[in-house]
């Protein structure tokens, strides 16, 4: 069993149309304390983008169709998450425009995984960006939804002149659904996006968590209304979200 103290493994999204190279950084890389998702074309980057929270983008510079400098420049464009670009070709000016459209770091092929993973985690070091500060960062000041006002700067939940108490695990998992709302989310996603990892077994009382929260925010708990639960899928949070 992990220690339940211990930090959530990085997030990583390698993004390359060579499958040899994309099953041979997810083999090492995940033997290396990393979760690793892939994906062969921007398509699939940003499917993948919108499923799931990532801590760092390797993303091929040379690729058929939308290449990686135009994929650079899309998520730079939305998100601070860092990224290291990949080329097969090593020349200064290559190095040059990947990191003036907004890469952290650049390694030309053929390169060593145990160095690709090193400057990993040299730029999760000195970066603290993720997909969920950017989300933070997004978020107006306050929400509104259902009747319900959220302050993600005091974390605080009120309804009306009634303030609601919540748990931290309670208030990650609505942060995670009001940056959500109207997306069926799994287990693994609500998870991933609420860093549950990070503080308690989050992964096996999910369920007891919704549970929790749905007790202070439904009007019927027993009959759930704002976050429900969709069979074999996980859960959607159904109202409306708006700035207040």
């Amino acid at each position: 069993m992990n220690n339940i103290s211990e930090s959530p493994k990085p997030h990583i999204l390698i993004v390359d149309d060579d499958s040899e190279i994309r099953e041979l950084l997810s083999r090492f890389l995940s033997k290396h304390d990393f979760r690793v998702t892939t994906a062969k074309d921007g398509r699939e980057m940003r499917q993948a983008m919108t499923d799931w929270s990532f801590d760092l983008l390797v993303l091929d510079l040379m690729m058929p169709g939308e290449d990686g400098l135009s994929l650079c420049r899309h998520v730079r464009s939305e998100s601070r998450m860092p990224i290291i670009m990949l080329t097969a070709m090593g020349e200064d000016v290559d190095r040059i425009i990947g990191l003036e459209v907004g890469a952290d770091d650049y390694m030309a092929k053929p390169f060593n995984p145990r160095e690709l993973a090193a400057r990993i985690k040299a730029v999760l070091r000195r970066s603290s960006s993720s997909l969920l500060s950017d989300n933070v960062e997004a978020r107006p000041d306050k929400v509104m939804f259902a009747g319900f006002q959220l302050d993600p700067i005091t974390r605080t939940l009120q309804r009306d002149s009634e303030s609601i108490v919540l748990t931290a695990g309670e208030y990650d998992l609505l942060i995670a659904f009001v940056d959500h709302p109207r997306r069926v989310l799994n287990r693994d996603q609500l998870l991933d996006m609420a860093r549950g990892r990070a503080a308690i077994p989050f992964d096996r009382s999910i369920d007891v968590q919704v549970g929790r929260l749905r007790r202070k925010i439904e009007p019927d708990p027993k009959n759930p209304i704002l976050i429900k639960t969709v069979r074999g899928g996980g859960y959607m949070f159904t109202p409306e979200v708006a700035a207040a």
